[in-house]
């Protein structure tokens, strides 16, 4: 199983799931731990290969790398830990899974919270990704990955972000990488798919009014899908639970309270 870490209220209800995204870990959600858990439930989580899990599946993890076996692996830590239902808040390749989550068990999600949200590739970013799988096996990880973080957040701004991934992104090995790196090949139909059909669940994106790789894509997207709604975060990048928190977890609480039936335990 994942690692995991739970913050429980002492009246709330509400589950609030933050997933993160490829290369990073629980960590980054260091800038919403304490407004959130004074509100609702929390569960923290590493994906396969991140973090604390990294270790775990080294010696256990045997099915193949794919969206909907890694969203199945935050499935098991809700079942463990008899969460019936969540709200979902994510960051960047942390969104697919959670839209992945809504296809598989969409009894799961109560409403979606979706930061830097990637919806669509647009040309720049589909080069990107072909000179990374060109490339993958003979240019250190890092160098690929700082390159990447530099392109999709190149603002001095954006610094924080960019340190903050690079860090986390060391802790990942070359194969590791690799494996999450190739999931990229199966992004451009997973990705139509998605944008083709509506999971008519609560949908709130919050994007960076700098985030030019995405922004574009989720503004067209939130006009064909029924309960989406989009937030533009000024003076911010891709990573906008990191650049500007304070307005993210305003934002983010928000529309989980819009969403929740309040039941608390007492």
């Amino acid at each position: 199983m994942l690692y995991y870490k739970t913050y429980e209220h002492s009246t709330s209800a509400e589950w609030v799931t933050f997933v993160h995204g490829a290369g990073g870990s629980s960590s980054i959600w260091f800038k919403q731990i304490k407004s959130f858990k004074k509100h609702y439930n929390v569960l923290l989580l590493d994906l396969r290969g991140h973090g604390k899990s990294q270790e775990i599946f080294r010696r256990y993890f045997t099915n193949e790398y794919n969206f909907e076996n890694i969203a199945k692996d935050i499935l098991e830590v809700l079942d463990h830990l008899k969460i019936r239902k969540s709200h979902f808040v994510g960051i960047s390749l942390g969104t697919i899974l959670m839209r992945t989550l809504c296809e598989i068990a969409p009894q799961r999600v109560s409403s979606l919270v979706m930061g830097g949200a990637v919806t669509r590739l647009n040309i720049r970013s589909k080069v990107l990704v072909g000179v990374g799988n060109a490339t993958k096996r003979i240019i250190p990880y890092m160098w690929l990955y700082k390159l990447f973080a530099w392109i999709i957040m190149p603002r001095k701004r954006n610094q924080e972000s960019r340190i903050l991934f690079a860090n986390q992104a060391k802790k990942l090995c070359q194969k590791e990488f690799i494996r999450w790196f190739k999931l990229t090949y199966k992004l451009n139909p997973l990705l139509k798919y998605f944008n083709e059909n509506d999971t008519r669940l609560p949908t709130l994106y919050l994007m960076g009014n700098e985030d030019y790789m995405f922004l574009p894509q989720v503004m067209d997207l939130v006009t064909k899908h029924s309960n989406a709604y989009l937030r533009v975060i000024p003076d911010c990048g891709h990573v906008c639970n990191v650049e500007q928190p304070d307005v993210f977890n305003r934002m983010a609480m928000e529309f989980i309270d819009s969403n929740s039936f309040k039941t608390t335990l007492n």
